[in-house]
């Protein structure tokens, strides 16, 4: 198992970011790790790499111990915080060498780490004269000289424009082929694009942890239906299964069904009992943001 977490509990005075966490990531996995502003994931990442103590519960990250053995830790894990500390006048080759030193690594590994993160055409550039997105991948390379078994990857993406995004978003999921990645961040097209796994924390503890095939496919379904006038939708309401009627707009409805069972032919078959003549009739698929939404609700 890379990384173990077993019912971490942090508190900063009265406050409690963490309540009892529990969580195990295999060899290998993309884990996204999800939740608003405040849920405690940086608390959780920063105890994960020993660079904070937890008050109670323990955490094993590739079979070291984070609270006995912080040092080892540090040396098995490539960290990247949300906000990428890098030496700004410092030249590219030079701060990745500066930053080799610590793990000892060679100036083999330095240049391999460039190539694979795409930096060779700005080595010799100042990090100050590069883009955000360039500074990014500075700060992936450094995580990555020490070749670290588990990576943990805090908001890597803050601030890339469209383009950017794509880039380090290919490069992270190249990397995770052969390592094992926990990734925190709030735009959710990069969890469905590169993460096989989602754990999403609210208010300190988690709401929810599932393979992200699972998660989508849970049982809850929207039905979008069009009919030719205006229906109640406490007529609506009285479809089996139903746990919500909207009027999106017009004579269009969105019908959210309780169960996985496919139930156009339940709406259609209702229509045409009750004389309603129906346009249009789909299946939508929830996606991660609504089941995000609905997980981190202040309601939840």
């Amino acid at each position: 198992m890379s990384i173990s977490v077993s019912n971490i509990s942090k508190f900063y005075k009265d406050q409690k970011a963490l309540n009892d966490i529990s969580f195990e990531i295999k060899q290998g996995e993309i884990v996204g790790f999800l939740g608003p502003n405040g849920a405690g994931k940086s608390t959780m990442m920063r105890i994960l790499t020993s660079y904070l103590d937890a008050n109670s519960g323990s955490a094993m990250v590739n079979g070291y111990d984070v609270n006995k053995e912080a040092i080892e830790v540090q040396k098995s894990v490539g960290y990247l915080p949300e906000h990428n500390p890098l030496y700004t006048d410092m030249f590219v080759r030079e701060y990745l060498a500066f930053n080799g030193k610590v793990h000892s690594v060679k100036a083999s590994r330095i240049e391999e780490v460039i190539q694979l993160t795409g930096l060779t055409p700005e080595a010799n550039k100042k990090i100050n004269q590069l883009s955000k997105g360039y500074q990014q991948r500075v700060g992936l390379a450094s995580a990555l000289l020490h070749d670290p078994q588990v990576l943990i990857l805090d908001e890597p993406t803050t601030g890339l424009d469209p383009n950017q995004l794509v880039g380090i978003r290919e490069l992270i999921r190249e990397i995770g082929k052969k390592k094992t990645i926990l990734l925190s961040t709030h735009i959710m097209q990069e969890v469905e694009a590169m993460c096989d796994r989602v754990i999403i924390i609210n208010k300190g503890e988690i709401a929810s942890d599932k393979f992200l095939k699972d998660l989508l496919n849970e049982e809850a379904q929207i039905i979008e239906v069009e009919f030719d006038y205006r229906v109640e939708e406490a007529f609506l309401l009285k479809l089996p299964h139903v746990s919500e009627v909207k009027n999106i707009v017009g004579f269009t409805y969105h019908i959210t069904f309780d169960t996985a069972n496919d139930m156009r032919p339940k709406v259609f078959d209702f229509a045409h009992d009750n004389e309603l003549k129906i346009l249009q009739l789909s299946r939508k698929n929830k996606n991660l943001e609504s089941l995000f939404r609905e997980l981190t609700s202040s309601e939840s």
